[in-house]
């Protein structure tokens, strides 16, 4: 099997007990003095870039959102910056497909010679080519021929099985690689780029591509007969049998279908998966076992702030879900601090594993990944910045490469990733534009089907007080907001 072979469901099957057996229960202290001076006064914008190693952009006309710093805002930036690089030099030019992951450290721009590209990693790229186009990182010319490119490949060129994409593929002629499934959720992560490249180009060309892609998918026939969703389908066995059945990053794949024009599903479906309840000293919140990343990818593009349905408020479940999360790697006594936490699924120094907590799950071993903070920006904002920030000022002569991050790093056994994975700089990249200005939650939700199918769930305003973790620039941003209504028929521009 190829060493790109393990999804991150997969992957969690793959742990075992054992694993943990070598760790000791509290490692020294962190030895590691390395440093990098902290940011100072942020240099002139760049709006095209061909030296990420450059300084801090200027962000004297972007005010920071509530409770953090200039230089806490010119860091996110920068990081976005970095990471928008990835999905145009990691992308081939004819398919407009994204690697599934790259070299970072040592990357000199040129394209990784590996050839598997992600569904998934295409669908995080095309909305990190909205937040370029916006902010001047790439010339406008070249991010709308991306665009279009990669909604043309996808449309006319690109293999699927109604409607739905394969996993993984070679990035250059898009045949699926021979382990890859027909995958229900990446495609609806692909689609959320689609959509969000519909609502912000005002490009006659790039609405119709990415309206009929959704509108060509077969939702019903990845129900395979069921309430649920089945996670894939396999050319030469059928359908998978394990389903999308309790709560994780489902979310968008349901209401992706409910608010399909061509081919719904019922609404009933959005009550056909599970909420298990998690219970962690003071936290509770909705969660199965899985790592904190499924808290994120579906509020990287729904806007979920201050609505509930008949069961939560998804937004503050994911508050809950960090705030437990962080708390409990404090308790592990293996070299977490404030300023040194976050674990999700990852590369880790053995390959690649679903980790994290709680309850326990999986190697964790001390190892941070710094996508589990930068995807919870929205959610925990001062708290995720400062052990971003740390992690660049102490750790960042090893763990910072071209695209920002490495994807895992642990400093106490000199182990850094040497490559950064396209989902996990992705993540990243949407959620520090969510926090600093709703961009990508504001633009997504301007198409009609989100709002027809959240109105269909029974979602509503759930007013609740601003808290720490939940800044007021999100109650500014709904008062304010165009977002569609269930009776639009098509996206406002």
């Amino acid at each position: 099997m190829s060493e790109d072979a393990l999804s991150r469901r997969s992957a969690a099957k793959l742990l075992g007990a054992a694993l943990l057996a070598g760790f000791t229960a509290e490692p020294p202290a962190l030895a590691q003095k390395r440093s990098r001076p902290a940011p100072a006064k942020p240099a002139s914008p760049q709006p095209s870039t061909d030296d990420p190693d450059q300084a801090y952009s200027d962000q004297d006309d972007v005010a920071p959102p509530e409770g953090l710093t200039a230089e806490d805002n010119a860091f996110l930036m920068e990081m976005q910056q970095r990471g928008c690089l990835y999905f145009t030099e990691q992308t081939d030019p004819k398919t407009g497909q994204v690697l599934d992951r790259a070299i970072n450290r040592r990357s000199t721009g040129e394209r990784d010679e590996r050839t598997t590209a992600s569904i998934a990693a295409t669908g995080f790229g095309l909305t990190a080519l909205c937040i370029a186009h916006k902010e001047g990182y790439i010339a406008s010319d070249a991010v709308q021929r991306q665009v279009l490119t990669t909604l043309d490949f996808h449309l006319n060129h690109m293999q699927h099985e109604h409607g739905f994409f394969y996993h993984f593929n070679h990035v250059s002629t898009g045949r699926p690689t021979s382990w890859s499934e027909v995958s229900s959720i990446d495609t609806a992560i692909l689609l959320c780029g689609v959509l969000t490249c519909r609502a912000y180009f005002n490009d006659g060309r790039i609405k119709d591509l990415a309206t009929r892609l959704y509108e060509r998918v077969d939702w019903p026939w990845m129900l395979n007969g069921g309430t649920s969703f089945a996670m894939g389908w396999y050319p030469a066995t059928g359908f998978i049998s394990t389903r999308w059945d309790h709560y994780c990053e489902l979310m968008m794949l349901y209401l992706l279908a409910i608010g399909s024009r061509t081919h719904p599903v019922p609404p009933s479906t959005w009550d056909a998966f599970s909420r298990p309840e998690v219970r962690y000293r003071a936290f509770d919140f909705i969660s199965g076992r899985d790592p904190l990343f499924v808290h994120q990818y579906s509020h990287a593009w729904f806007d979920f702030a201050r609505q509930r349905d008949n069961y939560t408020n998804y937004f503050q479940n994911s508050v809950t879900a960090t705030r437990a999360h962080k708390a409990f790697l404090m308790t592990l006594k293996r070299g977490y601090t404030d300023d040194f936490w976050g674990v999700t699924a990852s590369d880790w120094q053995h390959g690649y594993t679903a980790w994290g907590g709680p309850p326990l799950m999986g190697p964790v071993d001390g190892s941070v990944v710094p996508c589990a903070a930068a995807g919870s920006l929205p959610f925990l904002p001062k708290e995720c910045v400062r052990t971003l920030r740390s992690c660049y000022e102490r750790f960042g002569r090893d763990a910072w490469g071209r695209y920002g991050f490495c994807d895992a790093f642990h400093p106490e056994q000199f182990w850094y990733d040497p490559d950064c994975l396209g989902i996990d700089v992705g993540i990243g990249v949407i959620m520090a534009e969510n926090l600093r200005t709703g961009f990508v939650w504001e633009t997504f939700m301007r198409n009609p089907e989100p709002a027809t199918a959240m109105a269909a769930c029974n979602f509503r305003d759930d007013e609740i007080e601003d808290t720490p973790e939940t800044p007021k620039a999100t109650a500014r941003r709904r008062t304010r907001r165009r977002y569609a209504t269930p009776a639009d028929t098509s996206p406002t521009t």
